[in-house]
């Protein structure tokens, strides 16, 4: 491929290094060559198996951050791919590869903004960050978290963040996630007492016992959501009981559920009139809890501002705010109180087969990236 942008270049040396979760495989070097040829101090930070690193350009407040990841899903069947997933592939100016949206294509674009306002700015106010982990995709225990409490020990507070993620519905620029729901799972199992079908009388059938328990929680109203969030919602992904047999009464049913919830509930309050509900049924259970993310939300700020001016100035649209979607890193770096927000390229194809991105789409973000750095610094 020849004649390509700095970013599409950087794009797709980056999609040709097949970075499946945590695996990183040396994109943050590559990202790190760049970096320290424009000035920026390294911190390579390795937890367990996860690579990460820290980038600092400038010492002063406010301190502005590019946040990401380089670790992507697996393919799938490369069957299925029109070309292969880690050689990028310009089809008709789309970029075809896995990590081409979410997020090698948002990292690049990140890099050479930053070069750019570099060269145009040396002497910016504030500081520039780039916080880049290869553990988003996977358990996110050893990358993002671990590097803001790396962060908070060495007393470096992010005013400001922008995560990379793919933010955009229909053009980009479209949306700008300014927030994200909260994620609550949980595990539930219902005992019962094992026996034979026909002598149900012997037994206690835990699928029975439950079943008006879920039917009542499927019914529940937890919330009318708010000016920034949809409605609290509940959804059962599993349910599992019974040996296989036709003619045994199980003893003990598992459920799987979880709640995407707005700022308007707690996990201590979900928890709370679950478990009440439970024990209203009379039933003879236990409950793991498991939380994914506390709702965040970046309203109103400089942040926003800026990203919403730039986004008009380069694409002319006028953007959406949004919190819906799953999870992003997002949900570390907010508790710290930092501003953030997620601006990056379509979703469209995120995680399915033939992943793209534009190409002019990726040099009009690298664009909004360098104007929201002038606005801000």
């Amino acid at each position: 491929m020849t004649n390509l942008s700095t970013t599409v270049q950087l794009a797709s040396d980056l999609i040709n290094i097949d970075s499946v979760t945590p695996d990183d495989k040396g994109c943050q070097e590559l990202m790190i060559k760049r970096l320290e040829n424009i000035g920026f101090k390294i911190e390579r930070l390795r937890f367990g198996e996860v690579d990460n690193f820290w980038a600092k350009h400038g010492d002063a407040e406010p301190l502005f951050v590019f946040a990401g990841h380089t670790d992507v899903v697996p393919s799938g069947p490369k069957e299925q791919w029109k070309t292969p997933p880690f050689e990028t592939t310009i089809t008709d100016g789309i970029l075809y590869g896995r990590g081409a949206a979410d997020m090698k294509g948002s990292l690049a674009a990140m890099v050479t903004a930053c070069e750019r306002f570099i060269q145009n700015n040396s002497d910016h106010k504030g500081a520039i960050g780039f916080l880049i982990t290869s553990d988003e995709e996977g358990p996110a225990i050893d990358g993002t978290i671990k590097v803001i409490e790396y962060l908070k020990k060495n007393n470096e507070h992010i005013d400001m963040c922008l995560v990379g993620e793919p933010s955009c519905t229909s053009q980009l620029g479209d949306t700008i996630k300014n927030g994200r729901r909260g994620s609550l799972g949980a595990k539930l199992t219902v005992h019962g007492i094992q026996g034979h079908v026909a002598y149900p009388h012997l037994a206690k059938n835990p699928i029975h016992q439950i079943a008006p328990a879920l039917t009542e929680l499927t019914a529940i109203e937890w919330d009318q959501g708010n000016e920034f969030f949809p409605p609290t919602s509940f959804q059962i992904s599993n349910i599992n009981a019974g040996t296989g047999a036709t003619n045994v009464i199980p003893g003990d049913i598992e459920v799987l559920f979880n709640f995407r919830f707005s700022t308007e509930l707690t996990q201590e309050k979900i928890a709370s009139r679950v478990e009440a509900l439970l024990e209203s049924h009379g039933l003879d259970y236990n409950i793991d809890w498991v939380l994914s993310g506390h709702p965040f939300l970046t309203a109103k700020g400089e942040l926003v501002d800026a990203a919403q001016k730039s986004i008009t100035e380069i694409t002319g649209l006028k953007t959406e705010l949004s919190t819906a979607g799953g999870t992003s890193d997002g949900r570390f770096i907010a508790p710290t109180g930092s501003q953030v927000i997620e601006l990056g390229p379509l979703n469209a194809t995120i995680h399915k087969v033939n992943e793209c991105v534009g190409t002019k789409e990726l040099d009009d973000l690298s664009l909004i990236y360098e104007t929201i750095l002038e606005k801000l610094l």
